[in-house]
C-alpha cells in the first residue's frame, strides 16, 4: 500500500518480529545475516550509505558499479544488538529489525525517507532472488510508494514526463533512451541503484521495484540530503565530477548529416566566417573512413586532413571528428582484434552484433563491436585513434556515436563482455567507451577533454561525456519533450548535454512550418548546455556510405528564420562567460546546467510540477515556446525572488504566474534578482 506521512505505522524495533537473523559491527558497517542472506550496510560519504546484499555467503567486492572501489572515509556510529541494528552517518539513520527489514530515516527527527516492504506477509520479503544459473539471480528489490512522493531522474527518456512516479522504466540502453539508474525524490533523498544489469524499475502507486535480470548481488547507495542541490552534489561526488568545460565546447556547434568531403565541410566553415557568424566547432561525421573500424580518414573525400585541420584553426574552429565502436570485417583491425578476444563475445553463434554499411561492398555487412569493458581493448582502440586522428592532426574532439551499443536485434543476453555476461554489465558499456578516450587523452598530456555520446551511465561525466538525446523527430511535440529529458539527465548527474537542433529525422529546410520548428528549437538550444545544429534533412538518401542530407546551416532556412538563428548565435557568444562560470559549478560542486525549478527553490511547493521551463544555472529562467503560431507564453515564476523579464525590464515578485509577449524572435527570459547577463546587445 502506498504510505503517507500521517500514516506510517510507528513501529519499534522492540515491537518487531522475533528474531530471525543477527548482527554485527564489522569495519565501521553494519551487518544483517539470516536465512543464508547476507546484508551489509557501510557509510559511504557524507549522509550517505551504499547497501550490499547476496544471498549464499558474504557480500562480493570488485563487481562492476559506478562506485569507487574505495568508501570515502566517513564518520559514522554503529549499534549492533539481539534484534535490531542501527547505523547513523551524518543527517541519515538506517534502521533495521530482526528480520533484516531496512528504513532509512532523517537523524534530526527520525522520520522516514524510504522504507523496503514486502510483496506478501508471508512471502517474498522485499529483496527476492530467483536462480538463473551459475550464481546468478533475478534481483529484486522493494521499496513502500508515498502519497504525493515525486520521482526525478532515470536518465534521459523520450516519454515526456518530468515526474516519473508512475512509469515502468526499462534499465537498458537504445538510441535516444538511456538509462542511468539514480533517483531523486521530492523526500529529499537520491538513490542509485548501482547495477549496470539489464533490468526495470517500477514506479507504482503500490510501491518501487527495482529489478535486474541476472546479476550476483544486490547494490545501490542512498543520501539524505537537506535540499536537492545537497543531493546532486553528494552522487556527483561518489561517482566523479566532470571535468572543467574547454572554453571552445561552449560556443556553437555546426553539423549536419553529412559533409561529404573535405572541400564540402571547409566551404561552409568559410561561409560562416565569411558571414562573420560565431562558431566554436564543425564536426565530421561517420563514412569518412576507409572501412568502419579502421578509424582513419579515406584520403579520396579527405586528401590533406592536415591543411584543414590548420585552416579550420586558423579560422577559430575546433574539428570534432566521428569515431564508432563497430569494426567491419573489411577493416584491417578486425582479424588481429577477433584473435585477441576484444569484440564483445556470444554466447552462441558469431562475432557478430549488428548489418552495416560499408565502402567498397554493395550489400550490408556484420560487424563486431568492440569490447569497451576489456581495459586492452580500450588500449588497442584509442592506439587506432591515436595514431590516425591525434597523432598526425591534433584532433582531440569525438563524437562517441552507437555506443549504446547499437545491436541488431538487441538481445544482450546472447552477449559476453570481460566484465561479464550481458544481463549482468550490459548498460555499463557507453561509459567504459567514453573513458578509454578520456585515459587515452590524459596520458598523452591533453588536458581538456570532451567527448559527444549517444548513450550514457552512471559515471560517464568524470570521463567528460556529454550526452545528446539521439535520432528523435523534428516536431513540437519532440522539442516539448526535450525539456523533461534534459531535466532528468541533469539530475542523473550528466551536466553536458543537448539535442540535435531541430530535430533528427527529417524537416524541410524550405517549409514554413519547419522553419517555425527551427527557430523556436534553435532557441531553446542557444541556452541548452552544448549548443550544436545537426540533423538528417529533407532531402535525405538511403544509408550508405554516399548518403547525404539537405541543407542544415543556418542561412539554409530563408531571410527572416535565418536572421532570428544568427541573432541567437550571437546571444550564445555573449552568454559565454556566463556558461563557463556555470559550467565551472557543475566541475567543483556537481550542479547541473540545466536546472529544474525545484533545485534553487524547493520550498516553493509549485516548482516541483513545473515541466516546461527551467533554470540555466542560478540566474537565468529559461521558458521555451513549444507550440506552432504562439506569440505568448505563459511561465511560473518561483517564490523567493524577484524576477526581470530580460528583454523588456519589467520586474515581477515571485510565486506568480506571467503571460508575456513572445514573437518569432523571442524566448521569453527572466533574470533572477537583478542579475546582470548580457540578453539584449
Amino acid at each position: 500500500m502506498s504510505r503517507s506521512d500521517e500514516t506510517q505505522p510507528e513501529v519499534s524495533l522492540a515491537q518487531s518480529s522475533p528474531t530471525v537473523g543477527t548482527f554485527r559491527e564489522r569495519d565501521g558497517a553494519l551487518e544483517w545475516s539470516g536465512r543464508q542472506e547476507t546484508v551489509r550496510i557501510e557509510p559511504w560519504g557524507p549522509d550517505a550509505v551504499r547497501v550490499r546484499a547476496r544471498l549464499g555467503g558474504p557480500v562480493l567486492d570488485g563487481l562492476p558499479g559506478a562506485l569507487p572501489a574505495e568508501a570515502p572515509v566517513t564518520e559514522a556510529t554503529v549499534k549492533a544488538g539481539d534484534g535490531e541494528g542501527r547505523l547513523t552517518v551524518g543527517a541519515l539513520t538506517v534502521e533495521v529489525n530482526a528480520e533484516g527489514m531496512i528504513r532509512f530515516l532523517r537523524t534530526d527527527d527520525l522520520s522516514e525517507i524510504l522504507a523496503e516492504e514486502r510483496a506478501h506477509f508471508w512471502w517474498p520479503g522485499p529483496r527476492l532472488y530467483t536462480a538463473v544459473g551459475n550464481g546468478h539471480h533475478r534481483l529484486e528489490q522493494r521499496f513502500a510508494a508515498y502519497e504525493d512522493e515525486k520521482l526525478f531522474g532515470l536518465g534521459q527518456h523520450q516519454h515526456g514526463r518530468l515526474d516519473q512516479k508512475g512509469l515502468v522504466l526499462d534499465l537498458v540502453q537504445r538510441n535516444a533512451e538511456v538509462g542511468i539508474p539514480v533517483l531523486t525524490s521530492s523526500r529529499s533523498y537520491t538513490l542509485l541503484w548501482n547495477n549496470p544489469a539489464i533490468g526495470r524499475v517500477e514506479l507504482a502507486g503500490n510501491g518501487t521495484r527495482w529489478v535486474a535480470d541476472s546479476a550476483r548481488q544486490i547494490d545501490y547507495w542512498i543520501t539524505a540530503g537537506t535540499s536537492p542541490a545537497d543531493a546532486q552534489r553528494r552522487y556527483s561526488a561518489v561517482t566523479g565530477r566532470t571535468p572543467m568545460l574547454p572554453e571552445w565546447a561552449a560556443g556553437f556547434w555546426q553539423c549536419k548529416l553529412r559533409y561529404r568531403t573535405q572541400d564540402e565541410l571547409l566551404a561552409v566553415a568559410r561561409e560562416y566566417k565569411r558571414r562573420g557568424l560565431p562558431i566554436s566547432a564543425i564536426v565530421c561525421d561517420f563514412f569518412h573512413w576507409t572501412h568502419l573500424g579502421e578509424w582513419k580518414f579515406d584520403p579520396k573525400e579527405w586528401p590533406d586532413p592536415a591543411a584543414m585541420v590548420r585552416e579550420l584553426a586558423e579560422l577559430g574552429i575546433k574539428l570534432v571528428v566521428s569515431v564508432w565502436p563497430s569494426v567491419s570485417p573489411l577493416s584491417e583491425n578486425h582479424p588481429v582484434m577477433e584473435q585477441r578476444g576484444y569484440f564483445i563475445g556470444t554466447q552462441y553463434g558469431p562475432v557478430a552484433h549488428a548489418d552495416w554499411p560499408d565502402k567498397e561492398v554493395a550489400s550490408t555487412v556484420q560487424v563486431a563491436f568492440y569490447d569497451a569493458t576489456n581495459p586492452e581493448a580500450r588500449e588497442f582502440m584509442w592506439s587506432k585513434v591515436k595514431a590516425n586522428y591525434l597523432d598526425p592532426y591534433g584532433i582531440n574532439a569525438f563524437w562517441l556515436d552507437a555506443c549504446e551499443p547499437e545491436l541488431k536485434p538487441g538481445f544482450q543476453e546472447n552477449l559476453r563482455y570481460w566484465a561479464g555476461p550481458g544481463l549482468e554489465v550490459g548498460n555499463m558499456y557507453p561509459a567504459e567507451n567514453s573513458r578509454a578516450f578520456y585515459e587515452g587523452l590524459a596520458a598523452e598530456g591533453e588536458s581538456e577533454v570532451v567527448t559527444l555520446n549517444r548513450s550514457a551511465w552512471a559515471g560517464s561525466q568524470r570521463y567528460g561525456a556529454a550526452l545528446w538525446s539521439g535520432d528523435i523527430g523534428t516536431d513540437f511535440a519532440t522539442l516539448r519533450r526535450q525539456i523533461a529529458a534534459g531535466l532528468n539527465t541533469a539530475l542523473s548527474g550528466i551536466p553536458w548535454w543537448n539535442t540535435d537542433i531541430g530535430g533528427f529525422h527529417g524537416g524541410d529546410p524550405t517549409d514554413p512550418a519547419y522553419q517555425e520548428v527551427m527557430v523556436r528549437w534553435f532557441q531553446f538550444g542557444a541556452l541548452s548546455p552544448l549548443m550544436r545544429l545537426h540533423g538528417f534533412r529533407d532531402p535525405g538518401m538511403p544509408l550508405g556510405p554516399e548518403m547525404t542530407g539537405g541543407p542544415n546551416e543556418v542561412w539554409s532556412y530563408g531571410e527572416r528564420a535565418g536572421a532570428i538563428l544568427e541573432q541567437y548565435l550571437r546571444l550564445r557568444e555573449r552568454l559565454k562567460p556566463y556558461v563557463l562560470q556555470v559550467m565551472r559549478e557543475a566541475h567543483e560542486e556537481g550542479l547541473p546546467v540545466m536546472r529544474p525549478l525545484f533545485l534553487e527553490f524547493p520550498e516553493d511547493q509549485a516548482t516541483w510540477s513545473v515541466d516546461d521551463s527551467y533554470l540555466f544555472g542560478r540566474d537565468l529562467l529559461v521558458a521555451p515556446v513549444l507550440t506552432a503560431g504562439a506569440t505568448a507564453r505563459t511561465a511560473y515564476l518561483p517564490a523567493g525572488a524577484t524576477w526581470t523579464d530580460a528583454w523588456t525590464g519589467a520586474t515581477y515578485g515571485g510565486g506568480t504566474t506571467v503571460t508575456v509577449d513572445a514573437p518569432l524572435d523571442r524566448i521569453p527570459l527572466f533574470l533572477r534578482d537583478g542579475a546582470k547577463l548580457p540578453v539584449t546587445e
